[in-house]
């Protein structure tokens, strides 16, 4: 069972990622296809190392959340493959 402190901490992380990672990742994914539509398509190699990039910090801030959450949480089907 979760404590009412653990559970404010836990709604405060969430809020705070949804007030600034979230907005974060929106824009670079925007940014990314932005780009990508004045790159030839041959050329897009760097749209996937931008991606890749995007995953692993994605990745790294589901094992902080995963870490800083009182409840067990099942990795699930949303682990990148590099993981």
């Amino acid at each position: 069972m979760i404590s009412s402190d653990q559970q404010a901490r836990l709604e405060e992380a969430f809020e705070k990622i949804e007030e600034t990672i979230l907005p974060c990742i929106a824009m670079m994914l925007e940014t990314l296809l932005e780009a990508s539509d004045c790159v030839p398509e041959n050329e897009r190699r760097f749209l996937a190392a931008e991606l890749k990039t995007l995953a692993a910090q994605l990745e790294e801030l589901t094992r902080a959340v995963e870490t800083s959450s009182p409840l067990h949480l099942d990795p699930g089907t949303y682990r990148t493959a590099a993981a």
